[in-house]
């Protein structure tokens, strides 16, 4: 009898964690836990296993991370330094594969590893690296692009009410971006291709676009809301970003646009030439599925 690959799941309440997590059970060919920090409110289906931990906790995470095959780490930007506590138990607990938190931004190119928003996941990568030489751990990172759809606390691409986006360096700058369904798809299918995607990084899009053009399309689905655009250039913002570094400012005002320089820069590996797409089932999105997006984005904040 085929045994079900098993899975625990770190984050899976968050903006993506929730959309994996649905995706991971509808495939119906993986046993998932999920992993929850001690002391979380976040609440799961009854029929679905939970473990509480205690995620400083070598021993706990271990004692969690038992006979499991694989563990997806889905936690947020601010959380990424938690993991290496979960490699480390994973390593001991016997997993055979780490998917960290990355998702977004291209760190295989060299200009946005050095960008500092990113650099805890460097060095969570680094370490990976390095265990998945001398231990039977091995990774996958996989990178998506911006993300289309996360919703207004997330919209970077395009404004989710109809109001004012911020266009970057012209707005005709083409740039990979996905759908958290994309996102999501990725997860599921790196986990039922390990072979292929073994301690190697993976590109995959929903499609490559531009600002200008995803505003056209907003346009079209809402021609009553006003767009109205502020033109910013990404070498001005990260100047003043550098300046607020240095004086030991470290927030979102900070960061944001090293984010920016990551998603928006081909400089910076934000256009992907080559996906693993095929490899991986992915499909790509029309214009029409960009309209049908937009729609639900700004459906969802008239709502809020």
């Amino acid at each position: 009898m085929h045994q079900s690959h098993k899975v625990a799941v770190i984050g899976a309440s968050g903006t993506l964690g929730a959309v994996a997590l649905r995706k991971l059970l509808e495939a119906d060919t993986f046993t998932v836990t999920v992993i929850r920090r001690a002391g979380s409110s976040s609440a799961f289906p009854a029929n679905l296993k939970v473990i509480d931990v205690d995620y400083s906790s070598v021993d706990s995470l271990k004692s969690a991370f038992k006979d499991q095959d694989s563990i997806l780490s889905l936690v947020p930007t601010f959380a990424v330094d938690a993991q290496q506590a979960f490699i480390d138990a994973a390593v001991e607990a016997g997993v055979s594969r780490f998917i960290p938190s990355e998702f977004s931004a291209n760190l295989t190119h060299p200009n946005a590893r050095t960008l500092p928003v990113f650099a805890p996941k460097v060095k969570i990568q680094e370490y990976l690296v390095e265990k998945a030489k001398n231990t039977g751990l091995t990774y996958t990172f996989i990178y998506c692009g911006g993300w289309l759809d996360a919703g207004s606390h997330r919209s970077f691409l395009i404004s989710s009410t109809g109001d004012t986006t911020n266009i970057f360096d012209g707005g005709d700058v083409a740039f990979s971006a996905s759908t958290l369904d994309t996102v999501a798809s990725a997860i599921v299918a790196t986990l039922a291709h390990l072979e292929e995607t073994k301690n190697r990084s993976i590109h995959v899009h929903s499609l490559v676009t531009t600002q200008n053009h995803l505003l056209a399309l907003a346009k079209e689905v809402a021609p009553e809301k006003p767009w109205h655009t502020v033109n910013l250039k990404l070498e001005d913002l990260t100047a003043k970003a550098n300046v607020r570094l240095a004086k030991g400012l470290v927030d979102f005002e900070t960061f944001a646009p090293y984010i920016f320089r990551a998603i928006f820069d081909p400089s910076f590996g934000a256009c992907y030439e080559r996906t693993d797409n095929q490899l991986l089932g992915i499909t790509y999105s029309s214009d029409e599925d960009v309209k049908d997006i937009l729609r639900d984005l700004l459906k969802n904040r008239t709502k809020d």
